[in-house]
């Protein structure tokens, strides 16, 4: 995950200043040279960095800190403070227009940063918030990119606009555009070529798209695995052909993070989307507030809470409950809670955002195995609707059958069968753990009471 190593590093400069009960500047100095230098390390910008330092420095020896009851927790209040600062203080939304004309989005990248699936990505979330997208293929070089965004508008359930490639990005663009103000539609998204690296071809064919088509937004697809290359593309694009929003891909990968933490202070330019994985759902709001919290090693209980509201069925999170209350749940719902937890990211990535949780996290991803949850998810589809619906039935011939159907031992069926008895036994001697009053896994939202599958 993004972070992981910069968080792990932070965390333990401020586990020693928690330790002490008064701070002087010596203190302050030394945990700010550990700060200054696990930054570096996760690839952040040099001039940012020594800016970033200065300015917590000044904040952090001054006398309210100093002589305060509780300095260390100040120093990382401060800390905090200055991370959302540098990110941008403020989450950005996508702007449209509110005219009642046509916005035009146009996407820009470098080759290999994700820019025709985040093309798509972002079409899915305009259409979940009631708008009407255009996307057009105006990639007319890679080769099957004009397919490949075909497939995901097609997964999005949105209106691809295509001419094939014989014609130039700049006539397809106009005749997109065309097209949408003749059938109602509200947004075009035009998906652009990209090179293996910055050129002035590239520049030129993007510049003459924003005069022939008048574009609302420039948005900048960069890969965050990249680090300073990835904020010196942005610092190119904004100079060369001014972008209005960066969008950050493949940051569930090994990435260090520092492209997060430099690019609005290099590009003056805000990050407003962060694509967390390769499906078509895996596209979250950029909140500067939260991914500071997320390094710091407090969480992002917000963000929890808005994928439990998002990818929980509530009816079926009653109907589990009732279940649960008259011991009638079976292997059907238990895979099915799975199936819901998977929609969310799995269980690590779950975890990571509990307060407390990312220190933690190479040791939970050693008990919490994703690929354990694949080997259960065989096994109970190996069993019949009767044995998934009535567990008592299965006896050891049964057992043997299904372990072979999923390929495991039958050890791995005896392991999961116990673990699901026990579990049931629990959830029926207590009522209230899927809701309620005092209720485990619960969180309270303005939709009313969500549940976590655990």
């Amino acid at each position: 995950m993004a972070f992981e190593s910069l968080s792990e590093k932070l965390q333990n400069v401020f586990k020693n200043l928690r330790g002490k009960g008064r701070l002087t500047e010596a203190d302050v100095k030394a945990a700010l040279k550990e700060v200054k230098m696990a930054l570096l390390e996760a690839d952040v910008s040099f001039k940012v960095v020594r800016q970033f330092i200065k300015s917590v420095e000044v904040r952090a020896v001054g006398q309210d800190v100093m002589n305060g009851l509780n300095p260390g927790q100040m120093v990382i209040k401060i800390v905090n403070e200055e991370l959302i600062s540098l990110m941008g203080s403020e989450t950005t939304e996508l702007a449209l227009r509110k005219d009642g004309g046509i916005t035009i989005i146009m996407m820009a990248g470098l080759q290999g940063a994700g820019k025709t699936t985040t093309t798509a990505k972002i079409a899915g979330r305009l259409k979940q918030k009631g708008k009407k997208p255009l996307l057009a293929a105006c990639d007319i070089y890679r080769p099957a990119a004009i397919q490949q965004l075909q497939i995901n508008g097609e997964k999005q359930g949105v209106e691809v606009f295509t001419m094939g490639d014989k014609h130039s990005p700049v006539d397809i663009a106009k005749a997109a555009v065309k097209h949408a103000q003749g059938n109602g539609f509200q947004v075009v998204i035009l998906d652009t070529a990209g090179r293996l690296h910055v050129d002035e071809d590239m520049m030129e064919e993007l510049s003459s798209i924003k005069k022939a088509v008048e574009v609302d937004q420039t948005l900048l697809v960069v890969d965050a695995m990249t680090g300073q290359d990835a904020v010196n593309v942005a610092g190119t694009f904004e100079e060369k052909i001014g972008i209005d929003g960066v969008i950050l891909t493949k940051m569930d990968g090994d990435t260090r993070g520092g492209a997060a933490l430099s690019i609005r202070a290099v590009t003056g330019r805000p990050i407003l989307y962060v694509a967390m994985g390769e499906k078509l759902t895996d596209l979250e709001q950029f909140y500067p507030d939260r991914m500071a919290s997320r390094i710091l090693g407090m969480g992002d209980v917000l963000t929890l809470i808005e994928k439990v509201q998002d990818d929980i069925d509530e009816e079926k999170a009653r109907e589990l409950e009732q279940k649960i209350r008259k011991a009638t749940f079976g292997f059907d719902d238990y895979l099915d809670q799975m199936q819901q937890m998977k929609k969310m990211g799995g269980i690590s990535s779950l975890l990571s955002m509990l307060p407390g949780v990312g220190s933690q996290m190479k040791e939970i991803e050693n008990m919490v195995d994703d690929r354990m949850m694949n080997r259960i998810e065989a096994i109970i589809l190996s069993m019949t609707p009767e044995e998934r619906s009535n567990p008592d039935v299965l006896n050891p011939s049964r057992k043997r059958r299904i372990a072979s159907g999923a390929g495991v031992d039958i050890s791995e069926v005896n392991k999961l069968v116990k673990q699901f008895e026990q579990a049931r036994k629990m959830m029926k001697q207590m009522p209230g753990l899927m809701g309620g009053k005092g209720g485990f896994g619960g969180f309270g939202g303005k939709k009313g009471k969500f549940r976590l599958p655990f």
